[in-house]
């Protein structure tokens, strides 16, 4: 497969992971001390809306089988671009109607266009080699799209509640530009020929593939030790390190770590198999989260080498799990079902990490600002995704016969 080709398909991953970061991190803490919402209600929001969205998408991936995938990814872009600028701006008056209304609309696109889009990468790959490369290449354009969103709203304004409002208005030219590109240089792919059965029938032919369960088990411990950092960076890096001007230039670094350790990644899991590189990934963010949970105010630098280490980890994370659910997914015929239920389990773990993590830190007394709970905040931070992490790696080092395909 011709480079180009392959980059032109990564590109469309620049603005959906461009979106999902303020998503997933700065939504909390905007709604929080911006618009002034209690974090019990906030953290229920969140929960709600995003268990309503992880709920649709094994609908869409079992649509995604039955349509084309590069039409349902167009026409899942406008609820998308749409849902984003509304949710970064919202009203003085129902706040909390705002941000549950305007979340449904962004995660609907956003959760259409990413199964599709998903979907068409493991039919445009005619071998494993082929979509380990067009994953990566479509994460690493995504973690592109992550650097940018974490280092814009300090450059576009001095007050980062207003940078994150002016963020969300250069979604739609980025959107518009990747998306061109990538309709024009991708084909559609292998023709998909998905079992004609209905929905019910097509997801219980997913979870039947022991080796896609055994897989999820993975996934599931690993992406719970991911969302809880994700959920809580900002407040652990403004009240436990008190530098919450760095913020945006430690998840830039984080996420420039991540892009920059695919291509070792890759060439690793050529050598040694997709599972063993993983391992040794999994292994690298334990170290990370253990250095994490030692730290105190004004550890600069100390937790500057933690976001390399962690953000090396996270190249690994994106490129090789999904790269092993393509190639199950093709093998079963039906890569719109598999990523539809792999999405439903990547965004339970985010709907539980802020659905439960909030809520629990109240309860521990936690207080966003200089606030209370400090211990409680660097326990839910860093101990918890160690544990939850430690767990991965067992389950990956039991499985990694029936995984290594």
């Amino acid at each position: 497969m011709a480079a180009g080709r392959t980059l032109a398909y990564g590109l469309l991953g620049l603005p959906l992971a461009f979106a999902a970061l303020p998503i997933y991190v700065h939504v909390p803490r905007f709604y929080a001390e911006v618009a002034g919402l209690e974090l019990a209600l906030l953290g229920a929001i969140l929960l709600g809306t995003r268990l309503l969205d992880a709920g649709i998408d094994p609908w869409l991936g079992w649509l995604a089988d039955r349509v084309p995938r590069p039409t349902m990814v167009a026409l899942a872009l406008v609820p998308f671009a749409a849902g984003f600028v509304a949710l970064l701006n919202p009203p003085v008056d129902h706040v909390a109607l705002w941000l549950a209304g305007s979340l449904a609309l962004t995660y609907l696109g956003f959760s259409a266009a990413s199964v599709a889009y998903q979907a068409w990468g493991a039919d445009v790959g005619s071998t494993s080699a082929q979509r380990t490369r067009l994953t990566a290449a479509r994460e690493g354009f995504g973690l592109v799209g992550v650097v940018l969103a974490a280092a814009l709203p300090a450059l576009l304004a001095s007050d980062l509640g207003e940078g994150i409002r002016r963020l969300s208005w250069v979604l739609p030219p980025l959107l518009l530009i990747a998306a061109v590109t990538t309709f024009s240089r991708v084909g559609a792919g292998q023709p998909v020929h998905a079992p004609r059965q209905p929905l019910l029938p097509s997801l219980r032919l997913v979870i039947n593939d022991s080796a896609f369960r055994r897989l999820l088990g993975v996934f599931v411990a690993n992406g719970i030790a991911a969302a809880l950092p994700a959920t809580l960076f900002l407040f652990f890096v403004a009240d436990v390190l008190e530098l919450e001007r760095a913020s945006g230039p430690l998840l830039a670094l984080y996420f420039v770590a991540g892009a920059a350790s695919l291509p070792l990644w890759v060439n690793l899991s050529a050598r040694f198999g997709r599972v063993h590189a993983w391992l040794a990934a999994v292994g690298l963010s334990i170290i990370a989260f253990a250095g994490a949970s030692l730290l105190g105010a004004g550890d600069l630098w100390p937790f500057a080498a933690i976001c390399v280490a962690s953000g090396l980890a996270l190249g690994a994370d994106l490129a090789l799990p999904a790269a092993i659910a393509a190639d199950l997914g093709e093998r079963q015929g039906q890569a719109g079902a598999c990523f539809g239920v792999w999405n439903f389990v990547a965004k339970l773990n985010l709907a539980l990490a802020a659905g439960l993590a909030l809520p629990l830190l109240a309860l521990l007394g936690y207080e966003p600002s200089g606030g209370d709970g400090l211990s409680s905040l660097t326990f839910a931070y860093a101990l918890l995704p160690l544990a939850f992490k430690a767990l991965a790696g067992a389950l990956l080092w039991r499985w990694r016969h029936s995984l290594e395909i």
